[in-house]
Order: C-alpha cells, then structure tokens, then sequence
C-alpha cells in the first residue's frame, strides 16, 4: 500500500492540484495531489491485472489519505466483473466517499448486465443517512433504469429523497433533467405539479433546457414553470 501511495504521489501535479480544489471544495486540499482521470484509470486496470491479491489489499486498505487513492478505490471496484464481489466492495467503500467525483465515477461496468439484482440495492441505498450514498443511488438510477427498464415508480423514488445537501439536490435535479429528456410523458406531470423542492425543480428545469435531446417547444414550455425561491 505504501507502493502505491508512493506512485501516486510521483505522479502527483501541482496544476492539476489546484484545479481539481476548485471543483471539489469539501475536499481538503493537502488530500488532493493532482493525477488526471486517465491515468489513475490507467491504474487501476494495472492494478486488477496485478498478481492475485494485489488489487484486494488495496481496497482492503480503508480509509485512504489521498483524494486519488479514493478515485483509484472507484475505478478499480468499476472494473471488478463479478456482481456479487463488486457489491460486497462497494458496500464496504461507500461510507468513505466525501465527494461527487468519487461518487459519480465509480461506475461499475457488471451493473449493465445486473439490473435485476441491482434495483433493490440501489432501493436500499436511497434510503440512507449518508449523502454520497444517497447519492450514488440516485445517479445509478438514472443511469440504468430511464431506459428499457424504466418504470413510472421509479420518478417517486427519487421524488421522495429530501434532503438539504446540495449535492443529493443536485442528483435529483440532474435526474429530473435527464428524465425529462428520455420519458418525457412520465417525467413532466412531476415538474407540472411542482412535486420538487423548489431550487430542485427550478434546477431541473435549467439543466433540461440546455439538452439537446429536449425540443425548443419543450424547452419554452419549461421555461414557464420555474417557481419563485422561498424567502429566507
């Protein structure tokens, strides 16, 4: 572990550093060395390709110290193919995300072809007291259930997460946006009704009018929905 501590901070820039600060402002910077997504992807499939055991103490290895030892943890838990091993790594990594990078990124490839087993899981997860997990949810649902395996019951779910953290509002809006522009019909009677908080309904209103899968009528019909911010 010390091995890739010190690989990473090799590879650590400045630059790089200060940019991604900006971007992740509830991250303490003196964690962030500065590695581009490439490369630590790059690394990770180096490290799942690594003599056996090799990738397990890594992950084993909670909590790290450096931003970048946690987007490498995501990125070599998305590329772990077995379902059931992948679950029983993210289940044990979840807790220690404290970011929306490392919530986002981590994506693993083996949910595709496990939906089933998957939807109860992130059903699960949307009920959590924690806000990258709750989070994590929400984006997997949008990722994997606004297509083929939407259904209707699925816009409630996400309807029904509140929060005060703006980045579980920000997946929910991120999600509305998203539905508006795959299952329209479902998705608009929620943003009609006013159903959302409203900074979150104002705001998937904003990141749905500059899609463009939504078409200009939509987005004019949209345009007149957005509701006056409750007074502070």
């Amino acid at each position: 572990m010390d091995s890739i501590a010190k690989t990473l901070r090799q590879m650590a820039d400045p630059k790089t550093a200060a940019f991604n600060a900006k971007t992740i402002p509830n991250v303490d910077p003196k964690s962030i060395l500065g590695i581009k997504t490439p490369e630590l992807r790059a690394l990770a499939k180096e490290l799942l390709k690594s003599p056996k055991g090799a990738a397990q103490k890594f992950l084993s290895d909670l909590p790290h110290k450096y931003f970048e030892e946690n987007q490498l943890h995501a990125f070599v838990v998305s590329g772990i193919k077995d379902f059931d091993l992948c679950v029983a790594e993210l289940e044990r990594f979840l807790p220690f995300i404290d970011n929306w990078a490392t919530c986002d990124q981590c994506s693993p490839a083996c949910f595709k072809k496990n939906r089933a087993a998957l939807l109860p899981l992130i059903k699960n997860w949307i009920k959590s007291e924690r806000v990258y997990t709750v989070r994590f949810a929400i984006v997997n649902l949008m990722r994997h259930f606004l297509d083929d395996d939407f259904a209707p019951e699925y816009l409630e779910m996400a309807a029904a997460v509140k929060s005060d953290d703006y980045y579980i509002k920000m997946a929910v809006a991120w999600y509305f946006a998203e539905a508006l522009a795959k299952q329209w019909d479902a998705a608009f009677p929620y943003i009609k009704a006013k159903r959302l908080e409203a900074w979150t309904h104002n705001k998937a209103i904003q990141k749905a009018r500059e899609s463009f899968r939504v078409s200009d009528e939509r987005k004019e019909l949209l345009a007149g929905m957005k509701v006056a911010a409750p007074q502070s």
